[in-house]
């Protein structure tokens, strides 16, 4: 790869916005998303955005900047000042849930703006190019959910803070599911602490045929990019639907840029999908504090 142009990790810059492109119409969880947004749909006690949110936080990011379209004020509301109800919470005793409120409120800076046509990932991602200006920013999919004490996030943007290349979150998956995912071409390039889990892409193959896959590492939802992406974007050619696909800018930047793939720890949840949500609020559950051991009580009472 003798023509990439990679930063030096002296000039590499901290990584303090993130973008979350939540714009979508959420068909697959129809009729849940009729009259509201897939993004706050709830896992166990709190919507899918929150999750997503916090792990931005739990990565030192400072401001999240959120992609929304028509019918998504309610992520708005969500992330908004509520002193009617912190207010009527205090009066009622329930200090510990007025509390809870006001951090939702407080946790982060949050801007908006708006995709006004579904023209893909990218082109979500290119709309917030104003407000992310010239610098790294991470990228977060809303109904991607990684929890855990290492976000995803944060692994990622270590890489980049360190190398001063952008970096994609990846993982393994069965080699009869690689048509379902975006799936990387990357040759190990060891180096600490990340060892054989740190690759260089060579390309990136969107859902590719298990016969025609260059691996079965999949694109998990997480990204930490450079400000150079918006200008591969902004060249990149609609594609399939007339949408302009992330992965496509991606193969661009990783061409001349440089682009790292890290199999992060963690495990993800696909909640997009139905199936990976009620995964994600069984295990979710599970490992509340003050629901786990009940629930976990009850699953054994089935007669499965």
């Amino acid at each position: 790869m003798s023509n990439v142009k990679a930063q030096s990790p002296s000039s590499a810059r901290r990584v303090r916005k993130a973008v979350l492109p939540a714009a979508g119409l959420g068909t697959r969880f129809l009729p849940a998303t009729k009259a509201q947004p897939k993004e706050m749909l709830p896992v166990v006690d709190k919507p899918l955005i929150q999750y997503v949110a916090e792990e931005c936080v739990a990565s030192g990011i400072e401001h999240i900047i959120i992609v929304t379209g028509k019918g998504k004020n309610a992520i708005e509301d969500h992330f908004d000042l509520a002193p009617s109800l912190e207010r009527f919470l205090e009066e009622k005793g329930k200090k510990d849930q007025a509390e809870m409120v006001r951090r939702i409120s407080n946790m982060v800076r949050v801007s908006y703006t708006r995709q006004k046509e579904p023209l893909g990932l990218g082109h979500a991602v290119l709309v917030a190019r104003d407000l992310v200006g010239d610098e790294p920013f991470a990228v977060l999919l809303g109904d991607v959910i990684i929890p855990g004490n290492r976000p995803a996030t944060k692994q990622l943007v270590e890489v980049y803070e360190a190398t001063g290349i952008g970096a994609i979150a990846v993982e393994q998956v069965p080699r009869e599911k690689t048509h379902l995912y975006g799936v990387v071409d990357g040759e190990p390039k060891p180096q600490a602490p990340w060892g054989q889990r740190l690759l260089r892409i060579r390309d990136l193959v969107e859902k590719p045929k298990p016969g025609k896959a260059p691996s079965n590492l999949a694109i998990t939802g997480r990204y930490v990019l450079p400000p150079d992406i918006f200008d591969c974007l902004a060249r990149t050619k609609p594609g399939s639907g007339n949408e302009i696909q992330l992965t496509d800018a991606l193969r661009i930047l990783a061409k001349e840029r440089g682009l790292w793939a890290l199999i992060y720890e963690g495990i993800s949840y696909d909640a997009g999908d139905k199936l990976g949500f009620l995964k994600a609020t069984v295990e979710i559950a599970l490992q509340n504090p003050e629901l786990g051991a009940e629930f976990r009580k009850y699953l054994k009472s089935l007669d499965l």
